[in-house]
């Protein structure tokens, strides 16, 4: 009978298990010293291999035959039953199923009984999590004083959702999520032992989008064996599991460039004709803009020679303040995107301030060019850069003093005030040409900057800025 790649190739020493070299030494370092604790909480995420440690070590508490580096013999019947889940020794608990005070009074009335033929008799709850409150309390004396040929292995996904009355009675070990080295080396090593041909970007490709968890890239893998009877390549990869390909996030930095809010309308159509999920397309755009960031932070991510040469080149389109603009909006858009309704229209809107983008220009930079606007005239020195800032951060936050007339349409706070800030300075400025004895500073100067230019400058800063100021 088949079986899947994740259970044919479930590590069954020790020395299998990928990425949690501290505690595999941690567990073996008991077994040798004969240090167990009586209780074991192995927490992590999906596909880390909790519950596969916890089976090895059940394992090697029980084995016969156990060798020099304390590792199972798989060779025993001890070893033998717990691999093929028929011990009587080692129980197998779903913690989701069996979540209540009867089972786990259950378990406080079994503990007593000898084992059947291994040293200890080994309790493995899975999800340990999904217990009830009354189902921990039930297993508090038991977990804390057991007989001592009883040890219990807890597995869980969200440990915070453990009583911490359990927790402080077991040894915590926090697995952590497997690295792309390590994890497409045992793609690599998987593909060799089948027979399988297997392109190496194809395999990182595969190891990113498994997100620390082996099983789900050892599933991933399992799927494309079926789909492609040659290698296994990268277009391969981005064809079965519907991503976009780096083509079309390059041509998106080129349109970016040219400023083509043309290109917005042709790859929204493009990516839901192809039936793509935008959550996902959305997950590519930010690794796309992570990689050009990595490039402007002078870092080397790891990529193939054609692709760092071609993020070297479309890199110079950008500028640091404009791609960190561009992820905060993605991240917000990633957040919001299953919420809306007309999911077509909202990726063309967000395509279209991402090309926007290139235009839009940062708090920094006009205060900056305030500075160099300062009037060479001014009786007043030039004040610093924080001041200006807050200045102009104030000027653009005060609400309107009047209304316009009702017959117009309304504007923003900010434009409207820039519009009232305008025609009083017309309205001075003829003031001023009737007394010309009139002092200068009421006329010409805005906090030391020329009044005309300030005016000028607050009310393209209110249009630029008016995104910013209602997030902030």
């Amino acid at each position: 009978m088949y079986q899947t790649i994740p259970r044919k190739y479930r590590p069954q020493k020790f020395g299998a298990i990928v990425g949690q070299e501290a505690i595999v030494t941690t567990l073996k370092n008991a077994l040798k010293l004969g240090r167990t604790a009586h209780a074991y909480l192995f927490c992590g995420s999906r596909g880390t291999g909790k519950t596969t440690l916890a089976r090895l070590f059940a394992k090697a508490l029980n084995c016969h035959n156990l060798s020099t580096d304390q590792e199972p013999c798989n060779t025993c019947p001890s070893c033998l039953e717990i691999t093929a889940g028929k011990s009587l020794d080692v129980l197998e608990v779903d913690g989701a199923s069996n979540r209540g005070i009867d089972d786990i009074r259950q378990i406080n009335e079994t503990v007593g009984y000898a084992t059947s033929s291994g040293k200890y008799k080994i309790y493995i709850i899975d999800e340990v999590h999904m217990l009830t409150k009354e189902a921990f309390n039930a297993l508090l004396k038991t977990l804390e004083e057991p007989p001592p040929n009883v040890k219990f292995l807890f597995a869980t996904t969200e440990p915070h959702k453990v009583l911490p009355t359990i927790i402080s009675r077991c040894q915590r070990f926090d697995l952590h999520r497997i690295g792309l080295e390590p994890m497409r080396d045992k793609l690599q090593q998987i593909c060799t032992e089948l027979g399988v041909t297997a392109h190496k970007e194809a395999l990182e490709l595969i190891a990113y989008l498994a997100e620390g968890g082996l099983r789900d890239a050892e599933s991933l893998l399992d799927q494309l064996i079926c789909y492609t009877e040659g290698p296994i390549t990268l277009d391969a990869v981005t064809k079965t599991l519907g991503l976009s390909s780096k083509a079309v996030y390059f041509q998106l930095d080129q349109e970016i460039a040219a400023a083509n809010f043309a290109f917005a309308f042709e790859l929204a159509q493009d990516v839901f004709a192809q039936g793509k999920d935008l959550s996902s397309f959305l997950d590519g755009l930010l690794g796309h803009f992570r990689i050009h960031l990595l490039f402007k932070l002078n870092q080397t991510p790891h990529l193939s020679d054609q692709d760092r040469n071609t993020y070297l080149q479309q890199s110079s389109h950008y500028t640091e303040e404009q791609i960190l603009y561009i992820l905060d909006y993605l991240l917000h858009w990633q957040k919001e995107v299953a919420r809306t309704p007309f999911k077509k229209i909202t990726l063309e809107m967000i395509l279209l301030h991402l090309i926007r983008s290139k235009n839009r220009i940062a708090l920094p930079t006009l205060v900056k060019r305030l500075m160099q606007l300062e009037s060479p005239h001014s009786d007043s020195p030039p004040q610093p850069k924080e001041v200006l800032e807050e200045k102009l951060l104030t000027a653009l936050k005060k609400p309107p003093a009047s209304k316009l007339p009702e017959e117009k349409p309304a504007l923003p706070p900010q434009l409207e005030q820039a519009t009232i800030a305008e025609r009083q300075g017309a309205s001075e400025n003829k003031h001023s040409e009737a007394k010309p004895t009139q002092s200068k500073t009421d006329s010409s100067s805005c906090f030391g900057i020329d009044k005309n230019r300030c005016e000028t400058l607050l009310h393209f800063a209110a249009v630029e800025l008016e995104g910013t100021l209602k997030r902030n």
